[in-house]
């Protein structure tokens, strides 16, 4: 007489922990998904805003800029600082990593936006290989 002993599935012999380290695994992956699409949100608000794209067009367009780290110039990294808005005023405290095709930098921006205009407090360019500075206040888009 042959008799076959049916064995378990593996699921059936393992799910004591099968069950929650799946659960742990998948609040983890929950909780990373989460992180990254908050820190996603933050950094294209920084990105899209109005003095971030001022800043950028200002220093692509600065001939003293273009010989300092060269031309192609575009955004390095990630961004850092913030843009605010509290009781009808908005801020942007921001620091741009730049790149050209001879060097990098970073833009930084301190600005108030008063009755629809963005005001500057700072605007400048800071030249990583030289820690030069370059002004980029006071100079208009007609400038150049």
């Amino acid at each position: 007489m042959n008799e076959e002993i049916k064995q378990k599935s593996w699921f059936k012999r393992n799910w004591i922990w099968v069950l929650p380290v799946s659960g742990c695994l998948t609040l983890i992956v929950l909780a990373v998904l989460g992180i990254g699409s908050l820190f996603y949100g933050v950094t294209k608000v920084m990105t899209s805003s109005e003095p971030y794209e001022y800043a950028m067009e200002m220093a692509q367009n600065s001939a003293e800029v273009v010989v300092a780290i060269g031309d192609d110039i575009h955004n390095n990294s990630m961004t850092g600082g913030a843009v605010s808005y509290n009781n009808g005023v908005s801020k942007a405290n921001l620091q741009i990593p730049i790149k050209g095709s001879k060097g990098q930098a970073t833009i930084v921006v301190k600005a108030q936006k008063e009755a629809d205009q963005w005001l500057y407090e700072e605007l400048y360019v800071l030249i990583k290989d030289t820690q030069e500075q370059i002004n980029l206040m006071n100079k208009t888009l007609e400038d150049f």
